[in-house]
């Protein structure tokens, strides 16, 4: 598995708009996506680089594997 890379969360929102999910509101730096018939709520925090911790948490969240996230990443 190739180590998950320093990105914005702007790229990562895309990456999962992509995927399907839908940008519903923000709330101070954290932007809020939804997914039709997903019960997880995607919380991106809005920094210009994201801790992979963070990333991969949010990868695990929306039901993505790793490589289906590069996939979406672009």
């Amino acid at each position: 598995m190739p180590p998950l890379p320093v990105i914005s969360g702007m790229e990562v929102r895309r990456a999962f708009e992509r995927a399907g999910f839908v940008f519903r509101k923000q709330r101070g730096s954290h932007m809020i996506l939804v997914k039709t018939g997903h019960t997880k709520i995607l919380s991106i925090p809005n920094h210009k680089e994201l801790d992979r911790g963070t990333l991969r948490k949010l990868i695990t969240d929306s039901g993505l594997t790793v490589e289906e996230f590069y996939n979406y990443l672009g």
